[in-house]
């Protein structure tokens, strides 16, 4: 849900030249598995296309990432345990707390900030679910712009003239 709502946001931002979404699981639980039917439907309601197949996340792609957005403290923790360096970990943040002062450490976690997982419920989690990840996209779309900002000062200056 959440590749699809920001992937919107990077294409409206007209950045989806410079930025790359995708996303895959901790676990590999739901490998190979297409998107939940009711994230589909939930989607598709809100005007958002999303064609997805589940994999889990391999912790050689550090590397190549800038960024990398966990949904929850617990697939905060997993991601950050399976970094190799702190510079890697430090790339992990939490979607609905990305534009923070401080960041989530295991030392200050924040709850409250988890984007819960709808699986075992209704609809409506997943409407509740994707309402959170809308309004947490338009933050991480302030981080994207600053880290990109940082690279590449002229196509700041050219994108908001």
């Amino acid at each position: 849900m959440a590749e699809a709502v920001f992937r919107a946001r990077v294409e409206e931002a007209g950045l989806a030249e410079r930025v790359v979404v995708d996303s895959a699981g901790t676990g590999g639980w739901h490998e190979g598995d297409d998107a939940d039917p009711r994230t589909l439907a939930v989607l598709r309601e809100a005007g958002y296309a999303l064609t997805h197949t589940a994999r889990q996340f391999d912790p050689e792609w550090f590397a190549r990432l800038d960024l990398i957005i966990a949904l929850d403290s617990g697939h905060l923790r997993d991601l950050r345990a399976m970094a190799p360096t702190e510079a890697a970990a430090a790339k992990v943040r939490l979607l609905r707390a990305c534009t923070l002062p401080e960041p989530v450490t295991h030392a200050r976690p924040i709850p409250d900030l988890d984007v819960p997982d709808p699986y075992y419920g209704g609809m409506a989690g997943f409407e509740d679910c994707l309402a959170m990840v809308e309004a947490a996209s338009e933050d991480l779309l302030t981080v994207v712009r600053g880290e990109l900002a940082g690279r590449d000062p002229d196509h700041e200056k050219a994108e908001s003239a």
